[in-house]
């Protein structure tokens, strides 16, 4: 894939906010870090000045789930290991990151990587085509990745992938205009969903199962549904396109004749990736590139979409960003507290970081990189969120240990057998407490708080609330 090393420059300066800010200098690239006075947040972030990938562009990013060591690749072919070590002292300064070894396998540009959420395989996309899925194995002087398969199915540059909750099946999005939903454990490719007339540029697996999404140059953002097929008694995957999201009308004065706006950009978005994304409990789909209009005669203003589970044929909140687009969205993990998400919008040269429990962004970070950002991730403890650049670098945000809050992990929860596949049921799932207080887990409709609606969560009192509607408070 071809990149650009034009330089950007950022428009945001520290007046443009009535709240106070703190300017740093990394090597000349200034960055302007906005904490929001709600949180009374003590993170700390900058670009971390060493060479990555040789110089070259940085196309994506992962955090490994059980361990936090990071994973970059891009566009020298690479995939690389970090790890993260704080920074001793009481000073603001960045973690130490560590190179621990590379994987040298693929032979054009690496696109997109995403660990499963057992941490045990890793998917790397690349351009061609060439989909890898790679397998941790224990040595004596640690841990090694051999690949395990190799998938082949797209005839173009594969941008984007998800994995579903119980690392057994992928979907991918390509420059070929098309989906793929693949069977890990066979290597197969399951199904094709060929509907869009652009690139696909980003694409999310529902963590309960039921649905995908896909977002393209197109203007588009399709929401597909599994109903499963029977044969021979054996239940195959099935996703069927349920809505097509393009448009949405303009509110205009009364009798006045109604007109339509594009809800995205279109393909001159100057970004290969629009990586979409789910909340950890499923209760919202955060949806990039956005692009709206306030009134008839204003002009687009760059948001990132949140689409309410129980309503997935529009938007159900809009977050306005900055002059540039938003090209990536990521939520955080779980937190033992009721109906809280933490989640990150990354626009081509800033990062706001939401709170659900907050209108205003929790903190703005900006002047971070002089090319566009392409990718973003968090730590499994949420004490880590990196992002990725064009330029070469990456830059880090750490908070205090659990400063967003205590995190909630699958080994903690309890996990009914009957949950997580997405080809075992197509039927409405909920969201019911575990023994810790406000930690959730995916559970099927059999159990007894089944009764619930979907995407509810109980609180320490006993009531039941959405998360979304929480998230509808901004």
């Amino acid at each position: 894939m071809k990149t650009s090393s034009a330089k950007i420059p950022f428009p945001l300066s520290s007046s443009s906010s009535p709240l106070s800010s703190t300017l740093l200098t990394l090597n000349l690239k200034p960055l302007i870090l906005i904490p929001f006075p709600i949180l009374n947040l003590k993170m700390k972030g900058g670009t971390v000045q060493i060479s990555w990938h040789e110089g070259k562009p940085i196309l994506t990013l992962d955090f490994h789930p059980p361990s936090s060591t990071l994973a970059t690749a891009g566009a020298d072919f690479d995939i690389k290991f970090w790890s993260m070590k704080s920074a001793a002292g009481t000073q603001r300064k960045l973690p130490q990151v560590s190179y621990l070894n590379s994987l040298s396998y693929h032979s054009s540009a690496v696109n997109v990587i995403r660990f499963s959420l057992s941490g045990e395989l890793l998917a790397s996309g690349a351009d061609g085509g060439e989909l890898l899925i790679w397998k941790i194995h224990s040595t004596d002087t640690g841990v090694t990745w051999k690949v395990l398969k190799m998938l082949r199915s797209h005839h173009k540059d594969i941008l984007d992938l998800q994995w579903s909750t119980d690392s057994t099946h992928i979907i991918s999005g390509s420059v070929d205009n098309c989906c793929i939903i693949w069977d890990v454990n066979k290597g197969i490719n399951l199904q094709k969903l060929d509907a869009h007339a652009h690139y696909v540029q980003g694409v999310a697996w529902d963590p309960l199962g039921k649905y995908a999404a896909s977002l393209s140059s197109d203007r588009t953002c399709r929401i597909y549904i599994n109903k499963p097929l029977k044969s021979k008694g054996i239940e195959k995957i099935n996703y069927v396109c349920r809505h097509v999201i393009s448009k949405a009308e303009q509110p205009l004065l009364k009798n006045s004749k109604s007109t339509k706006y594009h809800l995205f950009h279109d393909e001159t978005l100057p970004s290969f990736f629009r990586r979409l994304a789910w909340s950890p409990d499923g209760s919202f789909l955060l949806v990039p590139s956005g692009s709206y209009k306030i009134g008839t005669a204003s002009e687009s203003v760059n948001a990132a979409y949140i689409f309410s589970r129980k309503d997935l044929s529009r938007p159900a909140i809009q977050l306005p960003c900055a002059s540039k687009a938003v090209v990536a969205v990521r939520a955080a993990g779980l937190f033992k507290l009721p109906y809280r998400i933490i989640f990150a919008v990354a626009t081509l040269n800033s990062l706001y970081i939401h709170d659900t429990e907050s209108t205003p962004p929790i903190a703005i970070l900006a002047g971070l990189h002089y090319a566009p950002i392409t990718d973003i991730a968090w730590s499994s403890d949420a004490r880590y969120l990196a992002l990725s650049s064009q330029d070469g670098f990456s830059s880090l945000v750490e908070f205090e240990n659990e400063e967003l809050g205590s995190p909630f992990t699958i080994l903690e929860g309890k996990v009914l057998e009957e949950c997580n596949s997405p080809l075992q049921t197509s039927n409405d799932t909920v969201i019911v407490p575990t023994g810790y207080v406000g930690a959730v887990v995916a559970q099927s409709r059999k159990t007894k708080a089944g009764e619930k609606s979907d995407g509810m969560v109980i609180d320490s009192t006993g009531n039941a609330r959405t998360a979304i509607t929480e998230v509808g408070k901004m």
